[in-house]
């Protein structure tokens, strides 16, 4: 009879102080998007409240996995733990696409306005193609966990990997294009709709940074898009991909950022 496998070991989850401490991290953040969203009610900060949720819970999990031999040995567990870190990247993106479009459309004096460029930010092609690539990656994530070997799996998880990093660098680019606009713009006429908060006004430099962030996730999960075992590497990942995304939601919390006279539900359309 063959020992029993630990899927937390085999796929390098080691540190329990460290998934502890962003478990730690993550829950201030957690109280603050759910008031933010009892103010606003709007769909781009409930999917940051959720992304939130689901990140302390994956870190607890994770946290469990590298400390208990037998939650270890869980495949169950591990999938869960590999989808909730999958799927929660979707609230990130999504979110810094919203608010980015969001603010765009308040400017006045835009670089770009052509046929490829509104099709660029159509809400529900972006929706949509995000949706499809964290379906990928999950039934990646399954196929690969119960047989690592899994050619098909392997196909799955690369081919999601890629339609994140193709939507991230979209992403970054229409936040150059709103920073670009933003710059032709009355400052003084864009402060009338968006307020006078630290948020409202450097929002474009913030969108900025929070776009670099993703992007370093994105293209560091590219690099190793080859190797699960590499991926979650700790001493790159928690550098890599958990800093970065824990330094996004804080950038997001900034006051003013997030102003309730354009924090409603994205419209699906160019």
């Amino acid at each position: 009879m063959s020992a029993p496998v630990n899927y937390a070991k085999l796929f390098g989850f080691d540190s329990v102080a460290a998934a502890a401490i962003f478990a730690a991290l993550w829950a201030p953040l957690c109280f603050w998007f759910f008031v933010l969203l009892f103010r606003h009610r709007s769909y781009v900060v409930f999917v940051l409240a959720l992304f939130c949720q689901i990140r302390l819970v994956a870190f607890i999990i994770r946290a469990i996995l590298a400390g208990s031999e037998s939650a270890g040995e869980s495949l169950g567990l591990f999938i869960a733990d590999e989808v909730f870190f999958s799927t929660g990247f979707f609230g990130l993106l999504y979110g810094s696409y919203g608010l980015v479009m969001s603010r765009l459309a308040l400017c006045h004096n835009q670089p770009f306005d052509n046929a490829l460029f509104r099709l660029m930010r159509n809400h529900l092609l972006f929706h949509l193609t995000l949706s499809s690539g964290v379906v990928l990656g999950i039934v990646g994530i399954i196929e690969i966990s119960n047989n690592p070997s899994s050619t098909l799996g392997s196909i799955f998880r690369k081919v999601s990997i890629i339609i994140f990093v193709a939507l991230t660098v979209l992403q970054a680019s229409q936040t150059v294009i709103l920073a670009i606009a933003e710059r032709r713009d009355d400052p003084e006429e864009r402060m009338k709709h968006i307020g006078i908060s630290f948020g409202a006004r450097h929002g474009a430099i913030i969108f900025m940074c929070i776009a670099v962030l993703l992007l370093i996730r994105e293209l560091f999960t590219a690099a190793t898009i080859g190797s699960m075992t590499e991926q979650n590497n700790e001493h790159l990942w928690y550098s890599l991909v958990a800093l970065p995304e824990l330094l996004c939601l804080i950038l997001y919390a900034i006051p003013g950022l997030i102003p309730p006279k354009y924090a409603e539900a994205p419209q699906y359309g160019p």
